[in-house]
């Protein structure tokens, strides 16, 4: 795949990402018996990707986000995910903690932490055989 072509599809992923997960919500919503909450779901996902594009063409930090080609912010991307996945990580494991203090299994938090801790791992193992 040429630069060019490249740049243009990571460009395109995240409006593309939030029309297909609007469209998920409506139906999941739908077939739960809320098409309201469905249609306002899929109008909060336009609005991001109609956001997205507009920010896009004039915010330099947005426009490296979605194309990916300026490394330092691309680089601060990864810091800001790792520090998010570290929050979340400890929110997970203190929920587990609350639950299982209240008596309780601590699901649904405990297979999301294990989730996050295999996909951790697996990520883990893939980059260092490719390095």
């Amino acid at each position: 795949m040429s630069r060019s072509l490249r740049t243009r599809v990571y460009y395109w992923a995240t409006p593309a990402l939030s029309l297909l997960f609007g469209l998920a919500f409506l139906l999941a919503f739908m077939l739960g018996g809320h098409p309201v909450a469905g249609a306002i779901a899929l109008v909060l996902m336009l609005v991001l990707a109609a956001a997205s594009l507009v920010l896009g063409r004039y915010s330099e930090t947005m426009r490296g986000l979605m194309d990916r080609r300026d490394e330092r912010i691309v680089s601060l991307d990864q810091r800001a995910v790792n520090g998010a996945a570290m929050v979340l990580l400890l929110v997970l494991i203190g929920a587990t903690i609350e639950e299982v203090a209240r008596g309780r299994s601590g699901a649904p938090f405990t297979w999301l932490a294990a989730v996050f801790g295999l996909t951790y791992l697996a990520t883990l193992v893939v980059l260092r055989l490719r390095a």
